[in-house]
């Protein structure tokens, strides 16, 4: 029996021993993030980034592919082709003169010697003395004749071909320098797109960033309101009881510490709503519990100096307009190329079999050639002049845009440091206000434990206390977001 009874106590010793260890370890396990941190894991995180990382060296690679625009291009052509019908350069009246020539050529000769001025027994003699040379000679002829006739018709149906071309363009109208140009605007275009995004994504990582902080800080704000007003229950519970107070007084401040609870949960619950948003912005799992360097900071730490003098110029959306500007620019030169002449070299080797270069020989045989190309646009019925105009046009509302962009951008630089002065402000005033308000508070504490004091009028001194805490964590808050968006309207939030 008192055996087990130590097994039990030494398990139990065990338990609270391993209790003891594992507890901060799980608290040292909690990951602790900076802002630029939070902002490096949303920049690798934001799927509109990679994107536009991917869109960026899609126009890196279209630039490189207009550089080749101007080199000359080499291609290689083959070809096989059956024919139904052989090729004959003789028709049937040809083909039968030629078989039978040295018959045609011996009538000939037979009609040319009878208009000779000899008398028939001379004729008959000469023709029995040519007659033996004339066979011989015919059948000469009639064989040179079949030669021949065989040697300009082929019967072959397999025809092979092939090429290698080489084309190189000398003048293009200027087409081929005004697509590089836009190959280049859109790279410029695709890198101001990526800037614009980026600061986009900082912007909101910031403003979720410091609504945790903002969130945290209130929260420690909420639980130190809650025990004041805790502390001030259990005094005049002790003092009702005592009959130095109504029960109308207990549960005024009853009623002020569930207002206090309340304001804690409400608190605590948007605490880890935020900082699941967080997570997600960052990749990270919604559920994992993280805390933010700035969490546990007694003063929020003031934002670093804003430059003096900044160019509005800076902002990647001016620059994505001013692209769109710059591309109508070049799209008018791109058009107006289609109305001038152009010119290309062109030349190559090209091989045929069955080939004709010395007789048709069924072998392949080929030539070099080289050439000019020239097009001359003539007439168009005015296509070109109204695609000009129409993009022309479009350059005017463009520029219009960049224009009325600029404007507004202008005014919200100076809106955006108005608020940063009037933060300023604010925090200088509640951190006076901190110093009233807990004064204030102190007096009440005193006055009431004297029995001179209310315990309503320590309530408003700690509702005092807590509104000028709250205003001070607000202008710390507000300082450091205006202080965000006036980067991102200079267009150098880094």
């Amino acid at each position: 029996m008192m055996e087990g009874m130590r097994l039990k106590s030494l398990f139990l010793e065990c338990l609270l021993v391993l209790f003891l260890v594992s507890t901060p370890t799980q608290a040292h396990a909690q990951r602790v993030l900076t802002l630029e941190e939070c902002r490096a894991m949303a920049l690798d995180n934001n799927k509109q980034m990679q994107v536009s990382r991917i869109n960026q060296s899609i126009a890196e690679n279209q630039r490189k592919s207009a550089r080749t625009k101007y080199l000359p291009r080499v291609s290689a052509l083959g070809a096989y082709e059956y024919t139904s019908r052989g090729i004959s350069l003789l028709n049937k009246d040809q083909k039968a003169l030629l078989n039978n020539l040295g018959g045609v050529l011996t009538s000939a000769i037979e009609r040319e010697v009878s208009k000779l001025p000899l008398d028939p027994a001379q004729l008959q003699e000469l023709a029995q003395m040519a007659a033996p040379y004339v066979s011989a000679t015919q059948g000469t002829i009639d064989h040179l004749g079949h030669s021949l006739n065989d040697a300009l018709q082929d019967n072959n149906h397999n025809t092979f071909a092939g090429a290698i071309t080489l084309t190189q363009p000398l003048y293009m109208g200027g087409a081929i320098k005004t697509l590089n140009r836009v190959a280049d605007i859109k790279e410029e275009l695709a890198a101001n797109t990526l800037e614009a995004r980026r600061q986009a994504t900082l912007y909101d990582i910031d403003n979720v960033y410091w609504q945790v902080v903002s969130l945290r800080h209130k929260q420690s704000l909420a639980e130190s309101y809650l025990d004041l007003v805790k502390k001030l229950d259990h005094d005049v519970e002790k003092m009702t009881d005592a009959g130095l107070t109504t029960r109308g007084d207990k549960l005024s401040v009853q009623v002020r510490v569930n207002e206090a609870e309340m304001a804690l949960a409400k608190v605590i619950d948007g605490l880890s709503l935020t900082k699941m948003l967080l997570c997600q912005l960052c990749g990270l799992p919604v559920d994992e519990p993280i805390e933010l360097a700035d969490e546990t900071a007694d003063q929020i730490a003031a934002p670093a100096a804003m430059p003096s003098a900044v160019s509005i110029d800076n902002r990647p959306e001016l620059r994505l307009l001013q692209n769109a500007i710059d591309l109508t620019h070049q799209e008018v030169n791109l058009l107006k190329a289609e109305n001038r002449p152009q010119v290309s070299l062109t030349g190559g080797y090209a091989v045929t079999n069955p080939n004709a270069f010395n007789g048709i020989q069924h072998r392949f045989g080929g030539f070099w050639h080289v050439g000019l190309l020239v097009r001359i646009p003539i007439w168009n019925w005015g296509d070109v002049k109204y695609k000009v105009q129409a993009a022309k046009e479009a350059t005017t509302v463009a520029n219009l845009e960049l224009e009325d962009a600029r404007e507004k951008i202008e005014l919200q630089v100076s809106q955006n440091r108005f608020r940063v002065s009037e933060a300023n402000k604010n925090l200088a005033l509640a951190k006076s206000n901190i110093a009233s308000a807990e004064e204030n508070l102190r007096m009440a504490k005193r006055g009431f434990e004297e029995g001179v004091v209310t315990p309503t009028t320590v309530m408003e001194a700690q509702s005092a206390w807590l509104m000028a805490h709250t205003q001070k964590i607000d202008a710390e808050i507000e300082l450091q977001l205006s202080h965000t968006d006036l980067l991102k309207a200079l267009g150098i939030l880094k």
